[in-house]
């Protein structure tokens, strides 16, 4: 049994009916903002995980390999701010796609390689199409083909 089969007899076991979506780790300190941020990638079509600051979002992170994409917002509480934590992310899980959100900061060069910004507030049809794009269209199942370096980290 191939390595990719067993991470998703793996998933599959923990997550269930999810597995053949992607899944999207959403990281906001805010509860209301970070449900609605929830019930915003469902309705995409991907599955959602929630954080609700960056050190959680580690915890998360390094205790599943079935996370796809992480939206974050900048200012939250914790060891670090969105923007740390998306240079953290991108160091150690490079294909995880990352989408950084801030009402109070503008873009600058603190956003990581292939990172995208979306100011807030933002609206559903802005996160659904920055999601698609990222994958691709529609979100899919994990395999060789959507993801070929997910297992490799740095």
């Amino acid at each position: 049994m191939g390595l990719m089969t067993l991470r998703m007899v793996k998933a599959w076991i923990t997550h269930g009916k999810n597995m053949a979506k992607a899944v999207v780790l959403v990281v906001e300190d805010e509860a209301l903002i970070r449900m609605s941020a929830v019930h915003i990638v469902e309705d995409a079509g991907f599955a959602a995980v929630e954080a609700c600051n960056a050190d959680e979002a580690i915890r998360i992170l390094e205790s599943r390999d079935d996370i796809r994409a992480v939206i974050t917002d900048v200012c939250m509480s914790g060891s670090m701010d969105g923007w740390k934590l998306a240079h953290s992310i991108r160091g150690r899980w490079p294909p995880i796609h990352l989408i950084v959100t801030s009402g109070l900061r503008a873009p600058n060069e603190k956003l990581p390689l292939k990172g995208r910004f979306i100011g807030k507030p933002y609206t559903a049809a802005q996160i659904t199409v920055a999601l698609r794009e990222l994958f691709g269209s529609t979100p899919g199942p994990l395999t060789n083909d959507n993801d070929q370096n997910y297992g490799k980290v740095a």
